[in-house]
């Protein structure tokens, strides 16, 4: 009866040690800049590249395995959000203020298309193509290094204008964005 105490503890114990939650795999991060005086924040989860560099992108990587291939969450877990405390113009596109989804379209690698859907608060692997507000292409350049963590950053470049950019393994997309 000792003996079978015993093990019940141990066994208690093992679990609990190895229940005990870790950092989350792909942290939740927002990156926030205000531009003529309005604010404008993306709110993202962003994933490791963890030793799969060369394995991510492509109609053979990891990310073609989602569902909605070749539009990509441009991020993990939950969809990518996009706030605007003010009327923007991303790359062309009309933008209201709002919240907003975004999406990326990588089905080009040299040509990576931004995707802002007017539907809100999904998981990241659901996406509606009517749903989208509109597309615009990106500027694609190379990081001077591989980037181990998505990170999306808004620049302000003066005035009334700025630059979002998306950066993860060897890939770098940005759009032009004017706040109004």
């Amino acid at each position: 009866m000792k003996s079978l105490l015993v093990c019940t503890g141990l066994l208690v114990a093992v679990s609990v040690a190895f229940a005990q939650p870790g950092p989350p795999k792909s942290p939740p991060m927002t990156e926030t800049a205000t531009i003529a005086g309005k604010t404008i924040s993306i709110s993202y989860n962003s994933p490791r590249v963890n030793g799969r560099e060369g394995k991510l992108f492509g109609k053979d990587g990891r990310i073609s395995h989602d569902p909605n291939y070749p539009v990509w969450r441009a991020g993990a877990n939950a969809a990518t959000k996009l706030h605007a405390d003010a009327d923007l113009t991303l790359g062309g596109l009309a933008v209201p203020k709002g919240d907003y989804t975004l999406f990326v379209d990588i089905a080009d690698p040299d040509a990576w298309e931004l995707i802002v859907s007017k539907q809100t608060g999904q998981w990241g692997l659901s996406y509606d193509k009517t749903q989208d507000l509109g597309r615009v292409k990106m500027t694609m350049t190379k990081p001077l290094s591989m980037v181990e963590e998505l990170k999306y950053t808004i620049t302000d470049l003066g005035g009334t204008t700025g630059k979002i950019t998306l950066e993860w393994e060897n890939h770098s997309a940005s759009v032009l964005v004017a706040v109004h």
